[in-house]
């Protein structure tokens, strides 16, 4: 069904183009939020979970929308020139592209960071969350992992490269991407939120441990903040029965956020 809907790109004056695949709103769920998917670091909109959502949505009507951050899939621009703040600006950019109407982020690990970012620059707009192994601030926990050697290496190099669990590529982390990141954390201080959040969470995370999510609790604890944790989940909880218990948090918080 998702082949209907061709790979776009959102030109943008003096930035890289940003692909993206939209699939609009049908019958009944035009009531429902705009679901709009955020990837993890150096994923792609062409992930297991970026695209099963997207068949999810599109059998109940929902309208949907995944994309690639510039320097990753088939966005221009190069991944080692992007930043947390760059890349938010790339899913503000899309967001203001497609949405007409309310919105729901799903952020998968760095993409709960830019979800939580999102919806502080689009206040009253996004009017939920669903995080799955949210990662927000995860560059400070990243700097700290690194041996005493690596630290050095980055500050003196300019960059580092990490073993990637993931990949035969190695992790590319930069001096620059990590100070840049310094001005987008969420967890030095308590926020706020108007909307609900739902953290999905792997107890058997090894790279972003579960206390994170009862962190971003608790940071958040003036709002509507549940954890629903995996005992035997990973880090992508990509697994059928995982993927099912994303998508029916992603079903009852459109159902209040469309009717309360």
């Amino acid at each position: 069904m998702s082949d209907q809907f061709a790979v776009s790109f959102l030109k943008r004056e003096g930035k890289p183009d940003l692909a993206y695949r939209f699939s609009p709103a049908q019958d009944k769920g035009q009531a429902l939020p705009l679901v709009v998917f955020c990837g993890g670091y150096r994923s792609d909109m062409n992930g297991t979970k970026a695209v099963f959502f997207e068949k999810q949505c599109q059998v109940r009507g929902q309208a949907y929308v995944r994309f690639d951050y510039s320097g990753h899939g088939e966005s221009g621009g190069a991944f080692e020139d992007g930043t947390i703040g760059s890349w938010c600006e790339d899913a503000k950019a899309i967001l203001e592209h497609v949405a007409d109407g309310p919105v729901m982020v799903v952020g998968s690990s760095m993409g709960g960071w830019i979800a939580l970012l999102l919806a502080r620059a689009k206040a009253g707009m996004i009017q939920g969350m669903v995080g799955i192994a949210a990662a927000p601030d995860f560059s400070e926990d990243l700097f700290a992992r690194l041996s005493t050697e690596q630290q050095g290496e980055m500050m003196r190099e300019g960059f580092v490269k990490v073993e990637n669990d993931y990949s035969d590529e190695p992790y590319h982390y930069s001096k620059s991407f990590y100070e840049e990141a310094k001005t987008h954390l969420l967890l030095n201080e308590p926020q706020n939120t108007d909307f609900p959040i739902r953290l999905v969470q792997g107890m058997q995370d090894k790279d972003v441990p579960w206390e994170m999510a009862v962190e971003i609790q608790k940071n958040y604890g003036q709002g509507d903040v549940d954890i629903v944790f995996v005992d035997d989940g990973d880090h992508r909880l990509s697994r059928p029965e995982d993927l099912d218990l994303i998508n029916r948090e992603i079903i009852s918080l459109s159902d209040f956020i469309a009717f309360g």
